[in-house]
């Protein structure tokens, strides 16, 4: 049987003082959309609520990927996404949270995110998050009360590159969030591509290291 993946998505659409319209960034979760579609995984999309989620960075649909998505299977089924609580974790290989702003608004608590992130990777499943998607990973602990990112090589949005594009908006920083519990945090330069897989557990900076994300989680779970 092929692999199943769960994209887990943020059901905000404003963060800030000044009520910044937000979403789930189109090619975060487009471009590891395509990856898993080309192996042929079995996709589906939850939200947090079971509201329907938005979307953000629709100027960039004239990328391919983008475009598939938007034109195909995976914007309607991401529109239908059910609640994450209709959700077994013992059904999936892998968990995706893909980024914009949306998650600093609705994943940094989330108690049955963190206990289904947590169920997945203590089962040897695949966790995958890119740009502010890893806020999804703050504050999930293991069995042994030990917090997931203590001690693994990850990467998030950075700090610069907050600095320059939404630091008023966000309500911590995620790059030293991630730090203080325990992240070997590497950062690259702004806005380049960066992805790293540390054991089951890959993580993304930004927009251009969505794809690599993709592909990684293809590569642990063919692996398997």
């Amino acid at each position: 049987m092929k692999p199943k993946v769960l994209i887990i998505v943020s059901n905000a659409s404003s963060i800030g003082p000044e009520n910044r319209r937000t979403g789930t960034f189109l090619p975060e979760v487009a471009h590891p959309y395509a990856e898993f579609l080309k192996a042929g995984y079995q996709i589906d999309f939850a939200s947090l609520t079971g509201e329907t989620p938005f979307l953000d960075a629709l100027n960039l649909a004239d990328d391919p990927d983008n475009l598939k998505f938007l034109t195909g299977t995976g914007w309607s089924d991401m529109q239908k996404a059910a609640s994450l609580s209709g959700f077994n974790s013992n059904e999936y290989d892998a968990v995706f949270i893909p980024g914009g702003l949306a998650p600093m608004v609705d994943m940094p608590g989330a108690p049955l995110l963190k206990k289904f992130i947590a169920e997945i990777y203590e089962k040897n499943g695949i966790v995958g998050a890119v740009c502010h998607g890893p806020v999804s990973l703050l504050n999930v602990q293991l069995s042994d009360g030990s917090y997931l990112v203590a001690g693994k090589n990850i990467t998030s949005f950075t700090t610069e590159e907050e600095d320059n594009y939404a630091r008023k908006d966000v309500p911590f920083d995620l790059q030293s969030a991630l730090t203080e519990q325990g992240a070997i945090f590497h950062a690259a330069q702004p806005w380049s591509a960066n992805s790293i897989a540390d054991g089951n557990l890959i993580t993304g900076q930004n927009p251009a290291s969505a794809k690599g994300v993709g592909e990684k989680i293809v590569a642990a779970l063919e692996a398997k």
